[in-house]
């Protein structure tokens, strides 16, 4: 039988959790994830999971944070002042927000606070320093 390598366009249903068992996604009740093992469309550690995986094979994983979103850092969360802010954009604490970077590059961030004076921003992912567990069923190669 087929094992899914690099370069093969596979179809994944998988759920996500995190460690104390709460579901952070889940392809259930929606068509399979589909993508190319190598890609970089998905987090090292699912390439890796999926590779050598035969259709209709289920398993389960423990994702580290290396292999997933990284360690957090406090080097991406920033404080910018209220005149610096879109005088109709109304930021509320848990809002993700599309900005512009240092060097033009658009950040996806989350708004941690807000007050008069400033905002704080986080531009880490949301599951950044988090291992990730994932219930994998493999679907489809090619």
């Amino acid at each position: 039988m087929a094992e899914a390598k690099r370069g093969d366009k596979v179809k994944v249903h998988y759920k996500g959790t995190l460690e104390d068992g709460s579901i952070f996604d889940s392809s259930e009740g929606h068509d399979p994830l589909e993508f190319e093992i190598g890609s970089g469309q998905v987090i090292v550690g699912f390439d890796e999971a999926v590779t050598g995986m035969s259709p209709g094979e289920k398993k389960s994983v423990l994702i580290p944070v290396e292999k997933a979103y990284g360690e957090y850092s406090g080097d991406l969360v920033m404080t910018v002042p209220q005149e610096q802010v879109p005088p109709d954009l109304n930021p509320e604490e848990g809002m993700r927000l599309e900005v512009g970077g240092p060097e033009g590059q658009i950040m996806l961030v989350t708004v941690m606070e807000t007050n008069d004076d400033h905002i704080i921003l986080d531009a880490n992912p949301p599951l950044a320093g988090k291992d990730l567990n994932f219930d994998l069923e493999l679907v489809s190669i090619g």
